[in-house]
C-alpha cells in the first residue's frame, strides 16, 4: 500500500500540493506502528523507511523520537535507527538529538557507539548553524578519555574541519593533548591530516609529527600516506625547521617501502620539491573541494528503482533485484550428462566399499530417533578470558554450547575484591566470524556473587547475519569473540576475546543420506581438502566416537576397511551448521592405536580450519 501510494504521489507531481500533504500525514502512522513488531520485522520496516525517507523525508519529520534506540533493541536495530535519525534530524530538533547520540556514546557495544560518534560529526556536516555544538558534545566524549571514544572523535573532527575549514581550529590543541591514545590507523591518519594541514598554528607541529615517524616502517599504508604528506606541508609551511625531517621521510618512501603507491607518492614530491617549490605549494597546500553531506548516498535513479521494490528483498538489501538475483541458463546441468554412466559406476563402487554390516551403527536412513527437540547435553570446558585487575576486581571465566539447539555462552564470575556485590550486568559481541549476538543485553545474577563469592550466568546467542563479519579471501575465520561487559553497580566495562567452540554451531538436521554424501563429496574438489592427525585419543573404539558424535550434531554416514591395509577403518560423518554451511569428514583408524588421521571437505574454505579444529577437540573428549 505503501508503494502504491508513492508511486501515486510521484505522479500527481507539484500539481496538487493539497492531496500530497494529506497523504504524507496518512503515511506516518503505520510506518510508526511497524517498529511496535518483533526485531526482525522492525530491521525490515527500518531498511524499507531508510529508502523512503530517502524520498521524502518530509513525512517522518515529526516522528523523529519514534526512532530513539531502546536499551534492549538488538545492535542491527540500533545501527539502522541511527542512519535514520541522521536523515530526519534538523535545525528543530537537533539538540534533543545530540542529548540522545552523546547517551549512546556511554553504550557497552564497541560498534554502536563509534557509530553514534559518528553520527555527531555526520551532524555538524549536515547542519552548519548546529555544528559549533555537535563540536562541543565531541569534545566532552574525548574528555571520558575512552580510547575508541576519542580516537572516533578525532576522526570526524577531521570531516568537520574539511567541511568548514578555518573555523574550528581553537579545539586542536584538545586534540593533541589526546595523541598518546590514538592506535587505530583511521584515527592516527586523522590526526596526520590536522597537524599538517594547521601546521602553522601548532607551534610543535614537527615535533607531533617526529612521534609518529619513530614507527613509519610499522605503520599502516593509510597512515604513512598521510604522513609523508604532513611532513611536505610542514616543510612547505616552515623549511627552515624540517628540511632534515622531510630528507629523512622521502628517503624511507623512495628506498625503504615496497608500496608502490607510497614510493610513486615519495617520487612526484621529491621531483617537485626540487625543481619548482612554488608549485609544490601550488599542488601540496592548494585549496581543496569542501566535502558535502553524504546523508542521502543513494543516485536518485537507484532510489526510484527501489521505491518500486519496497517490501521486496531489494528493499531490505538496498539493491536492485539483478544485483543478487541469478538466473541460471536453460539446462545448466546438461554439461554432466554425458559423465553419467561413469558417475553411476563410481557410485555403486562406492556403496559396495561402504556396505555397513551387522556390527555397524544400523540402517544409514535411520538417523537414530534425532529430531530438533532432541536434548543435546555437554559439558562446556571454562577458560580465563578476563583477570581481576583489568575487570573491576572480577576474575571472569568463559566457554560455548549447545544444548536443545539452543547456542548459549556460558560466564563464571569469581569476585576477587570488587566491594559491591556482582548483580547485574550488561553484554555485547563486537561483529565476528559466526554472526553470534547475544538474544537479551542484560545478566542477572541470581543470587547476587558478594566479594569472595563465584557465581554462573548463561547467555542466550542468537545468530545475525548483521554481526556477520567478512572472512577475507584466502584466510580462515577467526576463532575469536570480542566481548564487551559493563557491571551496573560499578559502571565498569571491561573486555575480552573468547575462543569459540565451532561444534556448538552444528545444527540437528545436519545428517545426509549416502547417496547425497557421495554427491557432496565428489563436487567438493580435492585441493579443498584439510588433513590432519589426532594422537592420544581417550577411545579409539569407532562406535563410542560415533555415539560422542551424535550428541554434537556430527552425523554418522559410513564405515569401511581400507583395502590392502590390514586392521585399518575408514568412517564418512557430516555437519551442517545453523548457518547452512556443509562440511564432509572421513576419519581413519587403525586397531591397537590411539589415533586417528582426519580429512575434512568443505566449500566453505574460510571456516574449513574451525571445523576440523572442532573435531579434533572433540576426539579429545
Amino acid at each position: 500500500a505503501v508503494k502504491v501510494i508513492l508511486s501515486y504521489m510521484d505522479f500527481l507531481g507539484n500539481q496538487n500540493s493539497d492531496a500530497i500533504r494529506n497523504l504524507t500525514r496518512k503515511l506516518a502512522p503505520p510506518l510508526v506502528t511497524l517498529l511496535n513488531s518483533e526485531p526482525e520485522i522492525q530491521y525490515v520496516a527500518l531498511r524499507n523507511i531508510n529508502l523512503i525517507v530517502q524520498k521524502r523525508p518530509n513525512i517522518l519529520e515529526n516522528e523523529i523520537k519514534v526512532f530513539f534506540c531502546k536499551y534492549n533493541d538488538p545492535i542491527y536495530v540500533k545501527m539502522e535507527k541511527l542512519e535514520i535519525i541522521i536523515k530526519l534530524v534538523s535545525e528543530k530538533n537537533i539538540d534533543q538529538v545530540l542529548l540522545e547520540l552523546k547517551e549512546y556514546a556511554t553504550e557497552v557495544d564497541v560498534d554502536f557507539v563509534r557509530k553514534a560518534v559518528s553520527a555527531i560529526g555526520r551532524c555538524a556536516v549536515k547542519l552548519e548553524r548546529a555544528a559549533e555544538r555537535c563540536i562541543g558534545v565531541l569534545l566532552e566524549l574525548i574528555q571520558t578519555k575512552v580510547n575508541y571514544v576519542v580516537q572516533e572523535s578525532v576522526i570526524v573532527i577531521k570531516d568537520i574541519f574539511r567541511r568548514y575549514p578555518n573555523r574550528y581550529e581553537s579545539i586542536i590543541a584538545t586534540l593533541c593533548d589526546n595523541l598518546d591514545t590514538l592506535d587505530e590507523p583511521l584515527a592516527k591518519a586523522s590526526m596526520i591530516w590536522i597537524i599538517g594541514e594547521y601546521a602553522e598554528r601548532i607551534d610543535n607541529a614537527d615535533e607531533l609529527l617526529d612521534t609518529f615517524l619513530e614507527t613509519f616502517e610499522e605503520e599502516d599504508p593509510a597512515v604513512q600516506l598521510q604522513l609523508l604528506t604532513a611532513t611536505v606541508k610542514c616543510f612547505l609551511k616552515n623549511p627552515e625547521d624540517t628540511q632534515e625531517m622531510v630528507q629523512r621521510v622521502l628517503d624511507m618512501a623512495t628506498e625503504e617501502s615496497d608500496n608502490p603507491d607510497l614510493r610513486d607518492r615519495g617520487f612526484i614530491y621529491w621531483r617537485l620539491l626540487s625543481t619548482d617549490p612554488e608549485a609544490a605549494k601550488m599542488v601540496v597546500l592548494g585549496d581543496k573541494p569542501v566535502i558535502e553531506d553524504d546523508t542521502f548516498r543513494l543516485e536518485p535513479s537507484l532510489l526510484n528503482v527501489l521505491i518500486g521494490q519496497i517490501a521486496t528483498l531489494s528493499s531490505v538489501y538496498h539493491k536492485p533485484p539483478e544485483a543478487f538475483v541469478v538466473r541460471g541458463p536453460k539446462g545448466a546441468g546438461g554439461a554432466f550428462e554425458e559423465d553419467d554412466d561413469d558417475d553411476d559406476d563410481d557410485e555403486e563402487e562406492y556403496e559396495d566399499e561402504n556396505d555397513v554390516g551387522a556390527g555397524g551403527a544400523g540402517d544409514l536412513l535411520d538417523m537414530g530417533g534425532l529430531s530438533v527437540s532432541d536434548t543435546h547435553q555437554s559439558q562446556v570446558q571454562l577458560n580465563q578470558v578476563c583477570t581481576a585487575d583489568k575487570s573491576g576486581g572480577v576474575d571472569i571465566f568463559a566457554g560455548f554450547k549447545q544444548q536443545n539447539s539452543t547456542i548459549s555462552m556460558e560466564l563464571e564470575f569469581h569476585n576477587i575484591n570488587s566491594s559491591a556485590a556482582i548483580s547485574s550486568l550488561a553484554i555485547q559481541l563486537n561483529k565476528n566470524s559466526f554472526g553470534l549476538s547475544p538474544a537479551n543485553q542484560q545478566i542477572v545474577c541470581n543470587p547476587p556473587v558478594p566479594q569472595g563469592g563465584r557465581g554462573r550466568s548463561t547467555v542466550e546467542l542468537v545468530v545475525t547475519p548483521a554481526m556477520m563479519a567478512p572472512v577475507p579471501s584466502g584466510q580462515s575465520a577467526s576463532p575469536q569473540v570480542q566481548v564487551a561487559i559493563k557491571n551496573m553497580a560499578t559502571n565498569n566495562v571491561f573486555y575480552f576475546a573468547a575462543t569459540f567452540n565451532f561444534e556448538a554451531l552444528f545444527s540437528p538436521d545436519g545428517a545426509l543420506d549416502r547417496s547425497a554424501f557421495i554427491e557432496a563429496w565428489k563436487s567438493i574438489d580435492d585441493r579443498k581438502e584439510l588433513y590432519g592427525t589426532v594422537s592420544d585419543l581417550p577411545s579409539a573404539d569407532i562406535d563410542a566416537v560415533t555415539a560422542k558424535f551424535k550428541t554434537h550434531h556430527v552425523f554418522f554416514i559410513a564405515r569401511r576397511p581400507v583395502p590392502n591395509a590390514e586392521g585399518q577403518e575408514v568412517v564418512y560423518f557430516s555437519m551442517r551448521t545453523v548457518t547452512g554451511m556443509d562440511f564432509l569428514a572421513e576419519l581413519t583408524f587403525k586397531q591397537g592405536v590411539n589415533a586417528c588421521k582426519v580429512c575434512l571437505k568443505t566449500e566453505s574454505a574460510g571456516y574449513g580450519l574451525v571445523a576440523k579444529t572442532a573435531l579434533e577437540n572433540l576426539l579429545r573428549m
